[in-house]
């Protein structure tokens, strides 16, 4: 597992970058680009590819495009290419003018197909599914031909031309290059180039009755677009030969130079496309959006915030060593970037009416609160102090435990911004003997910033006025698998087995200061004491509703801490 530190954390493309430009590879240039399928939602994975290809442009002064690679009509939607669209966006980065469609190409890959026919590199085979998979051979032991590997050139162009009009029925035929099915890579192995797939598809309707397959269409629309560095993740080094065939065979013109990085793999979650989808199918989750999911749709319904992200992908740095990031490192970023940004109000999750007897009643106080003692320009805010207070259930124990240091029976301690208050009695439930009201006084000289406020005490809590707060519902959220590292089961295993039943909770009794009455949604706070917070789209309903973004404990610099020191 590993959480590399900014010193330990590097770039290896960029260093090739460097050095291409340095040697006038690629006449200089620099043309990256970002090509998911759209066939699901971005997770925190691209984030860091979009992070790569998108800053290496900025950096050197190049361009990065925006291509989906949309080649199967049985899984992409226009849904979501406009929410990675506005995932991108939402993270900073622009593609501009350059938003290119694989399926724009099509006309031209069936053209490039016909090329590769003439010159003998590609044949028309009418092998079922499993005869293909059976004649391809293993790791150990070698492919064997096709039967219909020795058709001619003209009955290859002929049936292939068959296929595109519509003359052959799904699985009937397909279209595969000819390379060497004795290759100790099996991706070389004649490799599918065209299925026929009567499917329509979001863009190009049921112009086309066949689909290239992504190992053709993928190359060659990085050579059509001039691409100089095919960036992706490590699973596709063993492609690369087959992507440098492809784009050789068909005389594409551009050469790009594929290079391959570790992708992210992150504990506590689901980082697999497939199984994202099948927690949405199985409403294991509320959808693509639920906080829960390490989706970008989710971690903005949150409360994350893109610079949090792009200084997190910027940290973990580039390798080509698979590795296991903790999420405590990813929390991390967020809660330093949102401790900067993020205003302080108070919130009671868990209320505990507290009465103080000699407050005057029908009395309020509005006192002064700081908004975000990181930002003195944030300045201050009004609130209000009356005789009845709700304070966190957790802040009062009965029968204190060493190292207890807030309100018990004949205890002090501040209420934050306001007075010292002492509990003097307690009162209980008949039936149950829980707790149900806790009696005080308080020192009308200990006002905050009064002239007795100086007055000591072991602990300072926050509350809310009972009169004036807003009801509010709060989503707190732990990890979504129990087992840290259950994401990278393999897939054969159940890996729902592996979910945790407590990874969310909801209070639905919380009361917050009235400043947050028209708090807009996705604006983020920091509950002081308690951690920062989030408006949930839910909160459009009239009634409030936030997500815990990140708890204020922050496990991964405590844990860096005690590496440097040595406790």
């Amino acid at each position: 597992m590993t959480t590399p530190s900014s010193s330990q954390a590097g770039n290896f493309i960029r260093d090739i970058v460097v050095a291409d430009l340095e040697s006038g590879r690629h006449g200089g240039r620099v043309v990256t680009r970002f090509p998911p399928e759209p066939n699901g939602y971005l997770h925190i994975g691209h984030a860091k590819s979009i992070c790569l290809n998108f800053g290496l442009a900025r950096e050197f002064r190049g361009v990065c495009h925006l291509r989906f690679d949309d080649t199967n009509p049985t899984t992409e939607s226009l849904e979501y290419v406009e929410a990675i669209q506005a995932d991108v966006r939402w993270l900073g980065f622009d593609w501009a003018d350059r938003l290119f469609y694989a399926s724009d190409y099509f006309e031209q890959l069936y053209d490039y197909a016909e090329r590769l026919i003439t010159k003998g590199k590609a044949y028309v085979d009418s092998s079922s599914a499993d005869e293909i998979r059976e004649c391809r051979g293993t790791l150990t032991e070698p492919g064997k031909n096709s039967p219909f590997r020795t058709r001619s050139t003209q009955e290859n162009l002929e049936m292939f031309r068959r296929m595109r009009a519509g003359g052959f029925e799904d699985g009937s035929h397909v279209l595969r290059a000819k390379i060497d099915m004795a290759s100790p890579n099996i991706n070389l192995r004649d490799p599918i180039l065209y299925r026929i797939r009567r499917a329509a598809h979001y863009r190009t309707g049921t112009t086309w009755l066949m689909y290239p397959t992504y190992d053709y269409a993928h190359p060659l629309s990085d050579a059509i677009e001039g691409i100089t560095h095919s960036i992706c993740t490590l699973e596709f080094e063993d492609h690369r030969p087959l992507y440098d065939w492809v784009v050789e065979q068909c005389g594409a013109g551009s050469r790009p130079q594929q290079v391959e990085f570790a992708r992210l793999n992150l504990t506590d979650t689901v980082m697999s496309k497939r199984k994202l989808l099948e927690l949405v199918e199985r409403k294991q989750v509320s959808g693509w959006d639920d906080p829960r999911l390490p989706t970008l749709k989710g971690l903005r319904r949150r409360g994350y915030t893109p610079e949090a992200i792009r200084a997190f992908c910027d940290h973990i740095g580039v390798t080509k060593r698979d590795a296991v990031v903790e999420s405590a490192l990813l929390e991390h970023f967020v809660r330093d970037d949102l401790n900067k940004r993020a205003p302080r109000v108070m919130a009671v999750l868990r209320p505990l009416k507290v009465v103080i007897d000699n407050y005057p009643a029908g009395q309020v106080e509005q006192l002064d609160a700081v908004n975000n003692p990181e930002d003195l320009s944030a300045g201050t805010r009004s609130v209000p102090f009356t005789r009845v207070v709700y304070i966190e259930r957790d802040d009062f124990r009965e029968v204190p435990p060493k190292e207890f240091f807030r309100l018990a029976p004949g205890r002090e301690v501040r209420l934050r911004y306001a007075y010292i208050i002492k509990c003097v009695d307690v009162v209980k439930d008949p039936q149950s003997g829980e707790v149900q009201e806790l009696r005080c006084t308080y020192d009308p000289e200990t006002r905050s910033g009064g002239a007795q406020a100086a007055r000591k005490v072991k602990s300072t809590i926050h509350w809310v006025s009972a009169a004036q707060a807003l009801d509010a519902e709060v989503r707190l959220y732990e990890p979504l698998l129990v087992e840290s590292e259950a994401s990278h089961v393999q897939d054969e295993q159940d890996f729902i087995a592996n979910l945790n039943p407590h990874s969310l909770e909801r209070l639905s009794a919380c009361r917050v200061e009235p400043s947050l009455e028209k708090a807009p949604v996705g604006s983020r706070y920091q509950f002081e004491r308690i951690g920062y917070f989030c408006v949930d789209p839910d909160s459009a309903s009239g009634r409030l509703v936030f997500n815990r973004t990140v708890s204020l404990r922050d496990a991964w610099a405590k844990a860096e801490k005690a590496k440097q020191t040595g406790r």
